[in-house]
């Protein structure tokens, strides 16, 4: 029988596996390890109860978000692994996408065409 740790975030917290550091810029420039560009994107990996059951905040497991690390809090449970526990305040960003069905629909084109009729 093995028994496995976990955390589980109370009040308006949700918990984040923080993304890895980008060592390469976009243009191709490797960086040395001091000069890290700090990385405040991650992934939900737990929400409390209290975000689960509040429609205000569609922050949902598993979704990318971009979050505020100032008042993150780390959590040293994963040796390979940074998690933080994050107030809902903090979560400054969900990532979304649109199918391309969604994304290729010109609004401009569908108000001429209720108009035609």
């Amino acid at each position: 029988m093995s028994i496995q740790e976990f955390v589980e975030p109370l009040g308006s917290r949700i918990l984040i596996r923080k993304d890895g550091a980008r060592q390469t810029t976009r243009g191709g420039i490797v960086l040395p390890d001091q000069a890290e560009i700090p990385t405040i994107t991650g992934r939900v990996v737990e929400i409390s109860a209290q975000i689960a059951n509040d429609t205000d905040f569609p922050v949902r497991k598993y979704d990318k978000v971009l979050f505020h690390p100032k008042n993150a809090i780390p959590v040293d449970l994963e040796s390979d692994n940074v998690l933080f526990v994050v107030d809902i305040d903090d979560v400054v960003a969900v990532f979304r996408r649109t199918s391309r069905l969604e994304a290729s629909a010109d609004p401009i084109e569908d108000a001429d065409e209720r108009d035609d009729f």
